[in-house]
């Protein structure tokens, strides 16, 4: 059973067979904890973000039409989640502080972190401001343009620009004072 094919346990889930969705569970789980660690808070956070998406995958499989790979079908309904469970923690609270947009920082992330351990920087990114996190994690790991992240933290792709650069920046300045 282990060289179940995804469609095989797509089929299996849509029929509610818990077998089939506990073999797809463990095919995908430990992956997708990586994801959501990337975005919660602390890892009780990013278990009950990951106990959500499974529920929702379980729900919703049935709707998965073949077009693109499961794993990235799966990946994009943990991100959703992640970034539904921050808005309704957030919704009191609104707080952008959006730089000029003109504001561009000369570094790309990659010079930024070229020489810094995994660790380290998900230490930086995750001491960035919340909403300037929210928006790098989205755009330079994830993939997202501006347009599909404003829509997602319901700002606008303005904010969205300026809420990047300000993290690069603030990033910049974090690995200058490490070296510095």
């Amino acid at each position: 059973m282990d060289k179940i094919s995804d469609i095989e346990l797509i089929k299996g889930c849509i029929e509610d067979n818990r077998q089939y969705q506990e073999m797809l569970y463990k095919r995908y789980a430990s992956d997708m904890y990586k994801v959501c660690l990337i975005y919660a808070k602390n890892k009780s956070d990013a278990a009950d973000i990951l106990q959500d998406s499974f529920i929702k995958i379980f729900k919703n499989i049935k709707k998965f039409r073949f077009q693109g790979s499961l794993r990235g079908w799966i990946r994009r309904t943990v991100v959703h989640t992640a970034i539904n469970a921050y808005n309704k923690k957030q919704r009191d609270i609104k707080l952008v502080i959006p730089m000029a947009e003109s504001g561009e920082v000369d570094a790309s992330i990659d010079s930024i972190i070229g020489e810094l351990e995994a660790n380290d920087i998900i230490k930086l990114v995750n001491s960035l401001p919340q909403k300037a996190k929210e928006v790098l994690k989205l755009y330079a790991i994830e993939g997202y343009k501006h347009k599909e992240i404003a829509q997602l933290l319901g700002i606008t792709e303005g904010t969205s620009k300026s809420q990047f650069s300000r993290a690069k920046k603030m990033l910049q300045i974090s690995i200058n004072a490490l070296h510095g």
